[in-house]
């Protein structure tokens, strides 16, 4: 059956929601605390090897209980039901929306137009292994004989993003390949990746379900004409993979159909990792810790599909931020990683939860008066303490955060990893609590400064305390935002997995591409007019 479609603000839950809100709004989580003893405890989910405590949130039992009457309201069980089940719940391009199919164990069963889809998902998985370990242990070997020493995937949004996050995530698991990424069509990224290249020893991926992608097409092509400097057309089907569906297009850019992988259409591309689109974090790490990557992320998917509501991640952090985006009017969220692997984690989140929620009409066609997406950014700490987190302490702004951190390092430094944790761990207490004026006082402040010192606290943040950064808990922390997205996606009723919004600019851009030959352009607006008649005239 389709997604239920049902307008939040018609709830009753949400009716509740809103008058709640109005008593509360103003309380601050400190007294909530002293209130209640055992308020931790109540907030905090113990799952695997994750502790998730969001105990330190502008809720009270009364609201968690009317956050989780929404989702039944909503009829979010049955959402998640129609999910798995493989029904065309992206309806506006007519396709299943099946991502945890890609990381199942191969007796599962997910179906769609009646036909079991894992036993192909695993035939291209078992291809990536065997692809993999001829690549790693050398049997694999470029137009002159050696083996690669570098690995270049060119693709972008989907086909870059989830990839470039995994392998940086993962660097303490890499083998002795380098890997590259090529996404903007800017060419001064192409060539400045290319400089650091020996064309007889590096393996190109390009990344793209139709092959006609324009920022991939033209770094494809770019960096095929600089290896032909050095290398004869055969050389290609040697040193170039493709990751499509479009087999003509790829072989006549000279690809050996032998070394395509399959893409499916039930498969969006921000959620494409767990698809032979990872293929570059498979040779980067190795086969078996991408399939570890992939085990993580369905005891995820298990976990959302079967936990109780009150005790089900994704689905407890998709109801506080609602919460927050939709009577706090908070526009934003900050994703605070204290890991440094985790550099491209919040940009990575940028496309799954923007690119996704970013919608204005509901699954009716009409226009929606109620937030929708929330803004997502975030850097590593501790590095972002001295950057943003002033803005986060004492800015005029609410702006929930999860803070993302690690039990254990990998390197075993107990010191730097002491430091880290207790920053890790003080933020969250500072920004719960604050600093009265009084605290200001006895601290010995000048009067005249005491002002400048004060911070309100009742700052909310969720905290999720992984025991180790593993391939496996990282594919549980992907999903685990998955899985929030599209519970969001239900509460707001809107569709999370198309983007015909990405499309226009991309349409524009081909028309002015074709006009920067012709001499005077005049049918923009005068602004458009203006800069495109600059450029032509300044090139």
């Amino acid at each position: 059956m389709p997604l239920p479609n049902i307008n939040p603000t018609t709830t009753s839950s949400w009716e509740k929601l809103q008058e709640h809100y109005n008593k509360i709004n103003n309380v601050h989580m400190k007294d909530l605390f002293a209130q209640d003893g055992e308020r931790a405890n109540k907030f905090t989910i113990k799952w695997d090897d994750f502790y998730v405590d969001f105990s330190k949130n502008r809720i009270t039992e009364e609201t968690f209980k009317y956050l989780l009457e929404l989702a039944d309201e909503v009829r979010l069980k049955e959402a998640i039901q129609s999910q798995f089940s493989g029904e065309k719940i992206n309806k506006t391009e007519g396709r299943s929306v099946l991502h945890t199919a890609l990381r199942a164990p191969n007796d599962a069963e997910f179906y769609v137009d009646g036909v079991n889809i894992v036993p192909e998902v695993h035939q291209v998985k078992q291809k990536i292994q065997s692809f993999t370990s001829e690549v790693v242990n050398g049997d694999r070997k470029g137009f002159t004989g050696k083996p690669f020493t570098d690995v270049v995937n060119i693709g972008i949004g989907g086909s870059d993003l989830g990839p470039a996050m995994v392998v940086e995530s993962l660097q303490y698991y890499k083998n002795h390949l380098t890997t590259h990424f090529v996404s903007n069509v800017d060419g001064d990224h192409v060539n400045e990746v290319i400089k650091k290249l020996n064309p007889e020893t590096t393996l190109f991926v390009v990344v793209s379900k139709t092959f006609t992608t324009q920022e991939t097409l033209s770094n494809a092509n770019t960096i095929k004409n600089w290896f032909l400097q050095s290398a004869t057309e055969d050389a290609i089907a040697k040193h170039f993979v493709a990751v499509s569906t479009n087999i003509e297009s790829v072989k006549r850019f000279g690809i050996d159909e032998n070394n395509v992988f399959p893409m499916w259409d039930w498969v969006g591309g921000r959620f494409s990792l767990w698809s032979a689109v990872g293929l570059s974090i498979s040779l980067a790490v190795g086969y078996s810790n991408f399939d570890s990557l992939l085990v993580g992320a369905n005891k995820m998917d298990e976990h959302f599909k079967n936990e109780d509501f009150k005790s089900n991640i994704p689905v407890v952090l998709a109801l506080i931020s609602v919460w927050y985006n939709n009577f706090f009017k908070a526009e934003s969220e900050a994703v605070i990683g204290y890991s440094q692997y985790l550099n491209q984690f919040a940009t990575y989140l940028q496309q799954g939860i923007m690119e996704s929620n970013g919608k204005s009409v509901d699954r009716n066609g009409n226009p929606i008066d109620y937030e929708t997406g929330t803004l997502i950014w975030g850097e590593p700490g501790t590095n972002s303490q001295h950057a943003f987190f002033q803005l986060i302490h004492q800015g005029t702004k609410l702006i929930p955060a999860d803070f993302i951190g690690f039990v254990k390092s990998l390197h075993g430094n107990k010191d730097h990893q002491d430091k880290l944790t207790s920053n890790f761990l003080a933020q969250t207490e500072a920004l719960l609590n604050g600093k009265t004026k009084e605290e200001v006082i006895a601290e010995g402040a000048d009067e005249s400064i005491v002002p400048f010192k004060v911070f309100k606290g009742n700052k909310p943040t969720n905290t999720i305390f992984i025991n180790k950064l593993t391939p496996e808990s990282l594919g549980k922390l992907i999903a685990m935002y998955e899985h929030k997205i599209f519970v969001q996606g239900v509460i707001w009723n809107i569709f999370s997995y198309d983007q015909f919004g990405v499309e226009l600019g991309k349409q524009l851009a081909n028309k002015i591409l074709q006009e920067l030959n012709i001499s005077n352009v005049n049918n923009h607006d005068s602004s458009t007019n203006n800069l495109l008649n600059y450029y032509k005239k300044s090139v």
